[in-house]
């Protein structure tokens, strides 16, 4: 992020290229937080709840469900709205 959200984005994006992390619940919520950060906020939802399906540590889903909200909020529209 020390090179801006964009950058940070690529490099995820770049790290899961081969889709070994797509079953990995913090790239969907580390990339959730740079999408909303660049106020792509659909595509911020997206990953949160991909996120959220796969944790199953009832704090983190906590923190996840905070953030989908927060993002649902901003979006203008309920969190459970697709």
């Amino acid at each position: 992020m020390s090179e801006g959200y964009e950058e940070g984005l690529k490099l995820i994006e770049g790290a899961a290229a081969n889709r070994k992390l797509e079953h990995y619940y913090l790239y969907h919520a580390a990339r959730a937080d740079l999408l909303r950060r660049l106020n792509r906020l659909q595509e911020a939802t997206t990953s949160y709840r991909r996120a959220l399906a796969l944790t199953t540590n009832h704090v983190e889903q906590q923190y996840l469900r905070k953030r989908l909200n927060e993002v649902a909020k901003t979006n203008g529209r309920p969190a459970d709205a697709q």
